[in-house]
């Protein structure tokens, strides 16, 4: 077995495993931004490189407040709320552009509530990640080089089928 083999193995049992926090999993109580960060990045870290990623700054949180994306502190505290509205926006915007992910946001939490889109992303996201290394039905397992072409045309097709459908959702809002 190839090294790359055995370490595509490896993070794949790290992502059979891995759970975002749902909204009742979520801090009860108002935190600081260190804080927010600190907690964010240690629920997300699997899912980044540490060291080439930066997974959320302060920055970024101040543009997102400005952006709108989230709800301004109250008195320098952040709740679940927030939290809740980081996580996914930590993760969507790395195929969306952040007018989409506000889209997407505004839309899912409109249609049914925060707290259970919020609950939604994280049991999506789980499935998506955990279904990764399955081959298509009928299909056999595929070599590495097959299986980086698979997940980059899944990966193009999912995202353009994500901004079609928020482009069609804002035009019909119009």
């Amino acid at each position: 077995m190839s090294n790359l083999r055995r370490d595509l193995i490896l993070w794949s049992d790290t992502l059979q495993d891995f759970h975002l926090p749902r909204w009742e999993e979520l801090p009860n109580f108002d935190l600081y931004l260190d804080q927010v960060i600190t907690l964010i990045e240690g629920y997300l870290q699997n899912l980044f490189d540490e060291e080439n990623d930066t997974i959320l700054t302060a920055a970024m949180i101040n543009n997102y407040v400005k952006l709108k994306l989230i709800p301004k502190a109250e008195k320098k505290r952040y709740n679940r709320m927030h939290i809740a509205y980081l996580i996914a926006i930590t993760i969507l915007k790395q195929v969306l552009t952040i007018p989409e992910v506000r889209d997407g946001i505004v839309w899912l939490a409109e249609k049914v509530g925060p707290k259970q889109a919020y609950n939604l992303f994280c049991q999506e996201q789980e499935r998506e990640l955990s279904a990764l290394f399955q081959p298509p039905e009928g299909e056999c397992p595929a070599g590495t080089e097959v299986l980086a072409l698979r997940m980059a045309a899944r990966a193009f097709a999912s995202k353009r089928m994500a901004e079609k459908m928020l482009e069609l959702e804002y035009t019909l809002r119009q």
